[in-house]
């Protein structure tokens, strides 16, 4: 990360300062104006705006507590020690992105000087966008995205360890210089950005912290989803389950535990997702695409795109010119 923006991170804001001065607590008032210890988007969000930055508290103990909007805490230099659902420790070190959502129990422990944190706060809506804006949806990046806008969801936090992977590293320093000027007509740009992060992290999926606490049943969950993601004209159950070295049945019982669906459907949306962006982005005829997705029966192709998309794959190509 450049020393200038850095720089600026580092600075001591007025609530450390207090802390540096003998106070013996964060000012939870800053945050929250409830009993429960929820931290409320609108105490840290300009009024019409969905995503903001605010570089994490040093010098105290973060006490547990919950978001009523999705976070994202970006590690710029040093390390920092968060508590997950009372359960799952996760050290942060530079490079590392670390994704909650509105359900997660969180705590940190307290940072140094030189233990530089972002977070990022970002309503669900936010991701609404992202994922449309993006050329080509897939079974992961769906994932991802609602892993943080569903309430639902079983996973309530993703740890990647992104340090190496360059392009992510300089999205989200772009994102931070957008966010720190505050440029009119830049949530967009934003947006696009997000976006952009999330096919990364789709490409680089293998990146996910592994032997930590609670990453076990997660890591397995991005394999067996990128596995789809790049098997899905020929992909088999049986095939992934060899792959992970586990039985059949237990990935199975994963993924509707993780996605609500079974593996045959997954397999089915990629094959659909893939289908949809070689009309939208290709003159290629639609039996070649029938085909080229995995399928040999055109008709059953046929009944289940128009049940997904509720037009024909001809009809689905013009509407896109």
């Amino acid at each position: 990360m450049k020393e200038e923006l850095l720089h600026h991170l580092r600075q001591i804001t007025d609530e450390e300062k207090t802390l540096l001065q003998g106070a013996p607590d964060i000012q939870k008032e800053i945050y929250t104006s409830g009993r429960e210890f929820v931290i409320d988007n609108a105490k840290l969000l300009e009024r019409g705006h969905l995503i903001e930055i605010r570089p994490h508290t040093r010098f105290a103990h973060f006490p547990k507590h919950r978001h009523n909007y999705a976070e994202l805490v970006y590690m710029c230099c040093g390390s920092t020690e968060h508590i997950i659902n009372d359960t799952d420790h996760i050290t942060l070190l530079e490079g590392d992105l670390l994704f909650l959502n509105q359900t997660a129990a969180h705590e940190i422990l307290p940072a140094g000087k030189d233990d530089i944190a972002v977070n990022f706060i970002i309503l669900p809506e936010f991701f609404d966008r992202t994922l449309s804006m993006m050329e080509r949806e897939n079974v992961l990046r769906s994932f991802l995205i609602s892993t943080l806008s569903n309430h639902d969801s079983q996973i309530t936090y993703l740890h990647f360890q992104a340090k190496e992977i360059l392009p992510i590293q300089n999205l989200i320093e772009n994102m931070l210089w957008n966010l720190i000027d505050k440029k009119p007509g830049t949530n967009t740009i934003n947006q696009i950005t997000m976006g952009l992060i999330f096919m990364n992290l789709s490409v680089f999926a293998d990146s996910i912290a592994r032997n930590q606490t609670g990453s076990y049943e997660q890591d397995l969950i991005f394999r067996i989803l990128k596995y789809i993601e790049t098997h899905y004209k020929n992909g088999t159950l049986t095939g992934i389950a060899a792959a992970v070295k586990l039985p059949p049945y237990y990935v199975s019982r994963l993924l509707k535990k993780y996605t609500g669906h079974t593996f045959k459907e997954l397999l089915q949306q990629q094959k659909l997702q893939q289908a949809v962006y070689l009309l939208s982005q290709t003159t290629l005829p639609v039996d070649d695409i029938i085909d080229a997705v995995g399928y040999n029966n055109s008709s059953f192709f046929y009944r289940i795109f128009r049940e997904k998309y509720g037009c024909s794959p001809k009809e689905y190509r013009l509407r896109d010119i």
